[in-house]
């Protein structure tokens, strides 16, 4: 099964959307699971994870609906409250559904940057392999510290990096900060990496290009080896920067090195494996 493991979903309007701003006018659109399947196609990829762009209980309704009626749609992430006292019972509702396989908190948008560290998140976050739920760490790459300590505190939790933590990506040498974090939580055997998102962490106004790029994803793929990375698009959020299909060769492209098994890894098993996709 070939999987794109990171893509969101969603019916546009302002309020609900509040983090797109007027400086992002391709994705003050609808972006439906009709828009998403030839895309798919087009790159032979059999499904999708899609997750959460709103940090709400109705996200997940709405997610649960679009995979039900779209069965390449094979799992969804989604949100839950994780610092409050009465998480438990929300995440087994959601982890009825077979589909329902991880949660995303925002931790991006905090201005705490030590946020993954409180109390009540890690109690919450400390009840998810209970209930057979990942969680995706989306972050910016000056977080990772704080993330390392927050995967520490949880050694049999799953957990998918987001975006290769978003890194400063300014010239094709990468900032030595950010290899030196990533190659530290790499070695935490827990936790997976998803290649995505990385066109759009190019400044405006610089011009993206695979050769730009190429070295942040060495980087990964040297700490998190085949086994733990896998391809995920970002869309619609990567349109800001490409095309679904400019991104899906770019990433194989970077790829050609490695034998057909571990490309079946990067592209499709990985997340399979992280997300328990049946």
């Amino acid at each position: 099964m070939r999987i794109d493991a990171h893509h969101h979903l969603w019916n546009y309007s302002a309020e609900e959307y509040g983090w797109i701003s007027d400086s992002m006018p391709a994705l003050k659109h609808n972006f439906t699971p009709a828009d998403l399947k030839p895309l798919l196609k087009k790159s032979s990829l059999d499904g999708c994870v899609a997750v959460q762009a709103r940090s709400s209980l109705q996200e997940n309704d709405f997610l649960l609906e679009q995979a039900k009626q779209n069965p390449f749609i094979k799992a969804v992430v989604g949100w839950v409250d994780l610092t409050q006292a009465d998480a438990a019972p929300t995440l087994a509702r959601y982890s009825e559904h077979e589909v329902f396989k991880g949660i995303r908190h925002i931790l991006q948008g905090e201005t705490d940057d030590a946020y993954c560290l409180r109390p009540d998140f890690n109690r919450g976050l400390s009840l998810l392999h209970d209930f057979g739920l990942t969680y995706d760490i989306l972050i910016r790459h000056h977080q990772l510290p704080n993330a390392i300590k927050m995967v520490d505190r949880h050694p049999n939790q799953v957990f998918i990096l987001d975006h290769l933590a978003k890194p400063e990506i300014k010239s094709t040498t990468p900032d030595p900060g950010w290899v030196k974090n990533i190659k530290n939580l790499a070695r935490r055997g827990h936790v997976f990496c998803k290649i995505s998102g990385l066109v759009t962490e190019v400044p405006t106004g610089m011009r993206w290009s695979p050769d730009l790029l190429r070295p942040y994803f060495e980087v990964a793929l040297e700490a998190f080896s085949p086994q733990r990375l896998m391809f995920g698009s970002d869309w619609p959020v990567a349109l800001l920067r490409c095309n679904y299909q400019d991104w899906f060769q770019t990433v194989s492209d970077f790829t050609t090195q490695l034998t057909p098994s571990e490309q079946q890894s990067l592209f499709g098993h990985n997340a399979v494996r992280a997300y328990g996709i049946s």
